[in-house]
């Protein structure tokens, strides 16, 4: 019989507001992510930061 994984028990043991709040941390690391390799400039990161912010209304 198929075990889930550890993360997938762990992320089913979550609220909706804490599994909206890692995924918008995954999100902001992957942007910060791109920053510092140079794959956008700050001024994409930055829109692209207060677009995820103003999509899921995360409160910083």
């Amino acid at each position: 019989m198929f075990e889930p994984l550890s993360e997938e028990k762990e992320w089913n043991t979550l609220s909706y507001d804490e599994k909206n709040e890692q995924l918008f941390q995954h999100e902001k690391r992957m942007l910060e992510m791109f920053l510092a390799k140079g794959a956008i400039s700050r001024q994409q990161f930055e829109k692209s930061l207060h677009d995820l912010i103003e999509k899921t209304g995360h409160v910083e």
